[in-house]
């Protein structure tokens, strides 16, 4: 047995109780948003990390929590990916519904958090804790700072362009590793990783990556009225409607694709029926030819002894 077949959920794994799958995606995602917040504030504050490394550590934090929570609930941690398990069929739509409110709800218990555990003073405002931390485009993005000077901003176009593109390689990669009923094993952890950290590196310049939308949703309410330069609020909508028609489409491509395999199977299996029956119908002429040889032969053979007796 390998260690991606030791760690696949099994089906008493997947019958686990829904409160306990809730709960994890409610602490996983609260745990992931924390994280997220922290690195971006913090760490851009304080240490100046540079978007190599909060791509970087983006992933390790999703990979680590799917490690983590995998084997409880799958986890999904973003509204989605729960959304294209829902539309492909790898969970229940109850469950799923149930999925966003947690993870929705972890993200916004990871803002409160965030919120009041920041020191502030009157040099360091919660502003420049906040500038690297929302997601946002125009003068919300993380670049504005730099490349306003120059007269040049992001604008909405592109940041749609760069979270549909970065959120299809997320909900893609989610889809493909793991089970038809959503079970998660060490190759999805280390696949949602590899995606998280591919789509922070290539949205977080345009948008700070959200990715995920209640990601998005946790810091901008904490970060309303707080003197940035555009209310958070009144962009979160770009990163719920860009993940979901990202969901959208991609589960549509794998719906299509299965739909295609099946009817390509079916041919197939059409196909190799029709061999088999043309070679038992080939056998049987055969066979048939052979026995009336036979026939012929010993009416021959008969018809010989007779003439020899009668002379």
């Amino acid at each position: 047995m390998t260690a991606v077949e030791a760690t696949s959920i099994t089906k008493e794994e997947q019958s686990k109780p829904l409160a306990l799958r809730v709960g994890a995606e409610l602490v996983g995602s609260f745990i992931i948003c924390f994280a997220i917040y922290a690195i971006c504030s913090l760490g851009s504050a304080v240490y100046g990390i540079n978007m190599a490394f909060i791509a970087l550590l983006t992933g390790i934090v999703y990979a680590a929590a799917t490690v983590i929570f995998g084997s409880i609930s799958g986890a999904q941690f973003n509204p989605a990916v729960s959304v294209a398990a829902m539309l492909t069929g790898k969970t229940h739509v109850l469950d799923g519904i149930l999925y966003i409110i947690a993870q929705v709800l972890g993200g916004i218990g990871a803002g409160a958090a965030i919120r009041f555990l920041l020191p502030t003073s009157g040099q360091v405002t919660f502003k420049i804790w906040m500038t690297p931390t929302i997601n946002g485009f125009d003068k919300n993005s993380v670049s504005y700072a730099t490349l306003g000077n120059y007269g040049v901003t992001f604008s909405i176009t592109l940041a749609i362009a760069v979270e549909v593109i970065a959120g299809s390689v997320i909900v893609a990669a989610a889809l493909r590793t793991t089970g038809k009923h959503g079970e998660s094993d060490t190759n999805h952890a280390f696949a949602m990783g590899l995606a998280y950290g591919i789509g922070t590196a290539i949205a977080y310049p345009v948008t700070g990556a959200a990715l995920n939308p209640a990601r998005a949703t946790g810091i901008a309410i904490f970060a309303q009225n707080q003197g940035l330069n555009e209310e958070p609020l009144q962009q979160l909508w770009v990163f719920w409607i860009c993940p979901v028609l990202a969901a959208a489409v991609v589960a549509l491509i794998v719906i299509i694709s299965g739909m295609v395999g099946t009817k390509k199977n079916t041919s197939d299996a059409e196909v190799s029926d029709e061999i088999e029956n043309d070679t038992v119908l080939d056998e049987a002429s055969v066979s048939d030819r052979n026995d009336g040889e036979e026939n012929e032969q010993s009416s021959a053979q008969t018809y010989t002894h007779e003439s020899v007796e009668n002379n």
